[in-house]
């Protein structure tokens, strides 16, 4: 499951997310989503989890809790609508 990670300190590092989401479960995949010319941080991230339920629980603990000085908003992350960017 793809998990959405806002709110992110712009010290976070993908590593501290990685970190973070594993003590809920397996993570295939995690990162920050940077500037393209400057490659600062846009306070947002994702997660790719393994397991749907491990996911679920990772969701509902880490929702509006303080991270990095940081309070986060967790949740599913919602595929693009392409229709949108056109």
């Amino acid at each position: 499951m793809d998990i959405y990670i806002g709110n992110l300190a712009w010290k976070a590092k993908r590593q501290d997310l990685k970190d973070l989401f594993e003590h809920f479960g397996p993570v295939e995949k995690a990162f920050i989503v940077r500037d393209k010319r400057t490659r600062k941080s846009k306070g947002y991230g994702f997660v790719k989890m393994e397991d749907p339920e491990a996911a679920e629980v990772a969701i509902n603990a880490l929702n509006n809790t303080l991270f990095l000085e940081r309070e986060l908003i967790v949740n599913e992350a919602k595929p693009r609508d392409h229709d949108e960017e056109e």
